[in-house]
């Protein structure tokens, strides 16, 4: 079975940039490595959306391994849908109302 296409949530896409910023402001290598860490985490959702433990509203989550980072995803018929790229420590939860 090919890998699923990926959608993203605009919000995620905006949380993606902003903690790209925040540390690219602090060391254009880590705002390097946080975009190469999530790059790889979408690309494993895509080749095995299954693996990743369940979450709340038929959700799933990738806890990137070098930042504290979370990427909430849900399968949608024949598609991933990327809900966030959530900081793991701040606001749990505050993008329910996306699903």
């Amino acid at each position: 079975m090919p890998p699923l296409p990926i959608d993203l949530h605009p919000a995620a896409v905006d949380e993606a940039r902003a903690a790209r910023e925040w540390y690219a402001e602090r060391s254009a290598a880590a705002g390097t490595a946080f975009m190469t860490e999530l790059d790889n985490a979408i690309d494993r959702i895509r080749e095995s959306p299954d693996r990743w433990p369940a979450d709340l509203h038929e959700t799933r989550r990738y806890l990137l391994k070098r930042f504290p980072y979370l990427v909430i995803y849900r399968l949608i018929e024949d598609r991933i849908q990327v809900i966030a790229v959530a900081h793991g420590k701040r606001k749990p939860g505050y993008w329910r109302h996306r699903t």
